[in-house]
């Protein structure tokens, strides 16, 4: 088959790696995969898709993502392909648009569990017009399809779920970075600096845990992140609290730390939240939608917003040996359900299904 995948850009985040994974293995399995993004700003998820072989689209550098040249643009693009798979809300609408009259067959993923768009009651039609444009979504969780129906008022038979999947090997394998110097125990978060992020609710926990024992290393970049950055300034807490920006190799950084938090307001089905269970270390999550569903029973919830009881789990962690290791054996038991080749053979089967 082919296959194009568009997206808004490549930047750190949990749709962009989607895209490289799915597009790197089924490359592997014999399919042309290629990608057009909006945004085609140089980065590390970018240099990885094109060590894939596959053709990249660039609409434009550092451009915005919401130009609708991009409508004409992708006509010229989509009609040569079998399958034409959005990703994120620009391309959503974008891809929808221009295939009115390429007619090809387009599916889309929904990454998120809710999004600011439903609060708005002007926005509903926009996306029941778009929506229907398609002939599959695909949504990451079973609570990220079950809002998507209660809010498009209706069971639709096109609406499935596919759970995000990782290389669950590669990051249980990983070797620790020795360039790394720890002296504490190190809680790690690894997500874009993104409103729906809730770094803040870690940090406090972080204020109220004994300096000489804990440190915070916090993974990624976003618009959000000279915010966070000030906040900690507020709390005093430079010392204590390490940005390291972007990685590639988050796998190696994981297995440094000693702990792993994903601290939210909302997710669809976090991939930092199953390859922080693959680690082999214990994964804390606050109890939202999409993080509640990978979580409960196997890793540690605590309620959304509430640092008191993130730093009570902080410490029985730290404290006590064999909490520790009961919770990191359990979450990797977990992460084994989420096996990236899984997730691979489930877009697999739905493209095939479509394509006469």
């Amino acid at each position: 088959m082919r296959i194009l995948q568009v997206i808004t850009s490549l930047h750190t985040g949990g749709a962009e790696k989607l895209v490289v994974d799915i597009t790197r293995i089924l490359r592997t399995r014999g399919h042309i995969v290629d990608v057009v993004v909006f945004d085609g700003t140089d980065t590390p998820f970018m240099q990885r898709l094109r060590e894939t072989g596959c053709k990249v689209y660039c609409l434009s550098n550092g451009g915005s993502v919401y130009s609708l040249s991009y409508v004409f643009k992708l006509r010229k693009i989509i009609k040569n392909y079998d399958v034409v798979h959005s990703h994120n809300t620009s391309p959503q609408f974008f891809v929808a648009l221009a295939n009115s009259c390429c007619k090809r067959i387009v599916v889309t993923t929904e990454h998120n569990t809710t999004n600011r768009r439903r609060n708005n009651p002007l926005w509903k039609p926009v996306d029941k017009w778009m929506y229907n444009r398609y002939r599959k979504i695909i949504c990451i969780s079973d609570q990220a399809e079950e809002n998507l129906k209660k809010y498009l008022g209706k069971d639709k038979a096109s609406i499935t779920t596919i759970y995000n999947g990782v290389d669950v090997a590669a990051f249980y394998n990983a070797k620790p970075l020795d360039d790394f110097k720890k002296e504490k125990f190190v809680v790690v978060m690894v997500a874009a600096f993104r409103k729906q992020k809730d770094q803040k609710t870690l940090i406090d926990a972080m204020n109220l845990l004994p300096g000489d024992e804990y440190e915070l290393w916090l993974v990624g970049q976003g618009e959000c992140l000279d915010d966070v950055r000030n906040y900690v300034e507020t709390k005093g807490l430079q010392q204590r609290v390490k940005f390291w920006g972007n990685r590639t190799d988050v796998a190696n950084v994981l297995h440094t730390a000693d702990m792993v938090c994903m601290s939210s307001h909302y997710e669809g089905l976090s991939l930092s939240n199953i390859e922080g269970m693959s680690s082999g270390r214990p994964f804390v999550a606050s109890d939202v939608d999409g993080l509640r569903e990978v979580t409960k029973g196997y890793g540690v919830l605590f309620p959304h917003g509430d640092a008191e009881a993130l730093a009570a789990i902080i410490r029985q962690l730290h404290d006590d040996k064999a909490y520790y290791d009961q919770i990191a054996d359990k979450c990797y038991q977990r992460a084994m359900m989420f096996d990236i080749n899984k997730m691979v053979e489930g877009y697999e089967s739905v493209y095939k299904d479509l394509v006469p």
